[in-house]
């Protein structure tokens, strides 16, 4: 039958490549069916435009979701050491930079698109676009395709469709009615790794500040989160890496009606004691003949001096002398405890992935299997596992894909010949 495949997988994304690489070098026929017009969009904006492929750092302190134990076993399986080793073999020289992210030697996301896709072009996998489906179902030992190209069949299937996050690439979200017509439970998504949107109206007057400093996060006046770096102030609110690494449990707390704010700290490198020695030297001892604005001039961005002032209570053009040991730990306080209330998020349009999904209780974790329908196969972004930024997701993707190919292909009685080959190259058997 023409087309009829062993696996089919859902999805031209990250996760959904690598699954078909993975299936195909096991000795699967493998079709890849995408609803876009190209494959794997979404890779092209990471690490904006050069893909943070991946980072030295890991274990489950990265990786998010109702149980995020859940990635161990597949980390174990394909973790940072084989992903390097795959990506070099394809051809991606990598580079280490801050903080342990890898890079492209060529800086180009583009390039590790184009050696996925090269690669499943070398083993023929096929790679339908703008393939409409309209359903899924599965029928004796056959899951059954209908899409508006016509009707396709598999032995098994790996739903690789993505979450909701950035809708233009292809993550819109349409794979959620596949997984409800196989019974499979979706924890609640929300937008993550997005920009937080704030109440307060002065934002509007410090739009476009970028400042080191440390974002705690607060729901129901219980701090859960924390991150430090360059954070942004924005016209809405903030942004930065900082702001993204705790937004999802800002979005889970607006979802659930919680109080959430966030409180930013300007100097967290200094204690409140250090902090307001620090002010006493810059109004006292350097600040004879400077007003009160003046004396914090060099030490945050000017549009923030004004309204640290204000929110202190101090007039701008008092006399730095004059300010009171009152006023000065007030500005003292401010600095460190910049508190705003968020009042939502820039929601999926504005997020760089999603969380939630998939519940992983219904997965088995060292194979990506369903747990309700045999030979239903997960990869990436739509299970209930998220990342944070870093190559975090990316590396979910490739390694989720990896189980979920070689398994596939494993249920349709394929052996993984070119996986134990990959074991040997990086020294696993």
């Amino acid at each position: 039958m023409k087309n009829q495949f062993d696996v089919i997988v859902v999805g031209a994304g990250a996760a959904g490549l690598t699954a078909g690489i993975w299936a195909a070098r096991a000795g699967a026929k493998v079709l890849i069916l995408e609803h876009m017009d190209q494959a794997g969009k979404k890779i092209l904006a990471t690490g904006n435009g050069k893909c943070n492929f991946t980072n030295e750092k890991q274990g489950i302190a990265y990786y998010r979701g109702k149980n995020p134990a859940f990635v161990l076993p597949a980390l174990e399986q394909f973790g940072l050491k084989e992903t390097l080793a795959f990506f070099q073999e394809l051809g991606i020289e990598p580079r280490s930079k801050r903080d342990g992210y890898y890079y492209p030697a060529s800086g180009q996301a583009s390039a590790i698109r184009e050696v996925l896709l090269m690669e499943c072009r070398r083993l023929s996998v096929s790679i339908g676009y703008e393939i409409g489906i309209r359903s899924i179902q599965k029928e004796n030992d056959f899951f059954l395709f209908q899409t508006k190209q016509g009707g396709f069949q598999s032995r098994s299937c790996i739903i690789a469709t993505g979450g909701k996050a950035a809708k233009q690439t292809g993550s819109d979200g349409s794979g959620i009615p596949y997984l409800v017509s196989f019974g499979h439970k979706l924890t609640d998504i929300v937008p993550a790794l997005v920009q937080l949107q704030v109440k307060q109206s002065f934002f509007k007057e410090i739009a476009g500040i970028r400042a080191d400093g440390k974002v705690e996060l607060y729901i129901d006046d219980e701090k859960i989160s924390e991150d430090r770096g360059e954070l942004q102030l924005t016209s809405f609110g903030i942004s930065g890496i900082p702001v993204f690494q705790v937004s999802r449990y800002g979005a889970y707390g607006l979802l659930y009606d919680k109080k959430v704010r966030a409180s930013i700290n300007f100097l967290p490198d200094l204690n409140r004691k250090q902090t307001e020695e620090l002010l006493e030297n810059r109004f006292y001892v350097w600040g004879a003949d400077k007003t009160a604005r003046e004396a914090l001039i060099g030490l945050f961005p000017e549009k923030l001096n004004l309204v640290l002032l204000k929110k202190s209570k101090i007039i701008p053009e008092k006399p730095a002398v004059r300010c009171s040991e009152r006023e000065r730990k007030s500005l003292a306080f401010q600095t460190q405890n910049f508190t705003v209330d968020v009042i939502g998020t820039k929601g999926f349009d504005g997020a760089q992935v999603t969380a939630g999904g998939v519940d992983t209780d219904e997965i088995c974790p060292k194979t990506m299997e369903s747990k309700r329908v045999n030979g239903l196969f997960f990869a990436g972004e739509v299970m209930d596992i998220d990342g944070m930024c870093g190559g975090y997701n990316l590396q979910w993707a490739w390694t989720s894909g990896y189980m979920a190919g070689i398994s596939a292909a494993g249920f349709c009685g394929k052996e993984a010949h070119w996986e134990h080959e990959f074991q040997k190259k990086r020294g696993g058997l």
